[in-house]
């Protein structure tokens, strides 16, 4: 007798292989086979804002997000530190807002540890981390009267966000800035893609953060979870086919 159900079988299985694609491509980037990610156009699009923003000599906003310590917030986090390091190099100004306590002393740091690591520490600015307030939107209309105060240039947001998307895209878009933004909280896509130059979707955003951080095991996280989609995606395939074919074992097997 069978300790498992076919589907729970089923099902089992198709976890271990997804796990094990991860855990193989992982572990081929640790012995030095980095994959290579595709150019990732928002991420791309940064060098080019910081580079607007010089010649104009207005600042760059950054926002990691209004999340606390979860996910999308250490991606955007991440992407910061190139951000922080481009606009080092550039010799412009970079005005990061933090809404989470939490955040605070990590994003100060990787402000911090970019202008290190382009060799021009005294440049930085304490005042370029700011802490706004924890209340949504209390911190949206700080957030809004600084891009407005400062005549920003450049407006990039990536990370967690929640209704206060609109309010600061808005803003940004009637300063005329260019505007970076990635979330993988899908109801709020629609309005960074109808008011910002370069929108990172949903996983674009975790991809982003990886490329940007250089690390290579993220990479081949990221390369082993795109194998595992290939993985679905055929599952799929071939239950499309058995089910036109009259045979409905792999819908069994997939269904509740």
């Amino acid at each position: 007798m069978s300790i498992f159900a076919p589907k729970q079988f089923f099902a089992l299985i198709s976890f271990i292989i997804m796990v094990g694609l991860v855990l193989y491509k992982v572990q081929q980037a640790r012995n030095g086979k980095v994959p290579t990610i595709r150019k990732i156009a928002g991420l791309e699009a940064i060098e080019e804002a910081v580079g607007r923003a010089t010649e104009m000599g207005r600042p760059i906003h950054y926002t990691p997000g209004t999340g606390n310590l979860v996910a999308a917030t250490f991606a955007g986090l991440e992407v910061l530190g190139l951000a922080a390091r481009t606009v080092a190099r550039y010799g412009a100004q970079i005005i990061v807002t933090i809404r989470r306590p939490l955040v605070l002393p990590i994003a100060d740091e990787i402000v911090r540890n970019s202008y290190m690591a382009e060799g021009i520490v005294e440049s930085y600015s304490p005042d370029s981390v700011r802490y706004i307030s924890s209340e949504q939107f209390a911190y949206a209309a700080g957030v809004m009267g600084i891009m407005s105060r400062e005549k920003i240039a450049a407006n990039i947001m990536l990370g967690y966000f929640l209704a206060e998307s609109l309010m600061l895209s808005e803003t940004g878009f009637k300063m005329g800035a260019i505007q970076i933004a990635g979330t993988d909280n899908r109801s709020q896509v629609p309005f960074f893609v109808a008011t910002c130059d370069y929108v990172l979707i949903g996983e674009e955003l975790f991809a982003a953060g990886a490329v940007a951080s250089g690390n290579p095991l993220k990479l081949g996280s990221i390369a082993g979870q795109d194998l595992g989609k290939i993985y679905a995606i055929l599952l799929l395939v071939i239950g499309s086919v058995t089910v036109n074919l009259g045979l409905n074992f792999l819908v069994d097997l997939m269904s509740k």
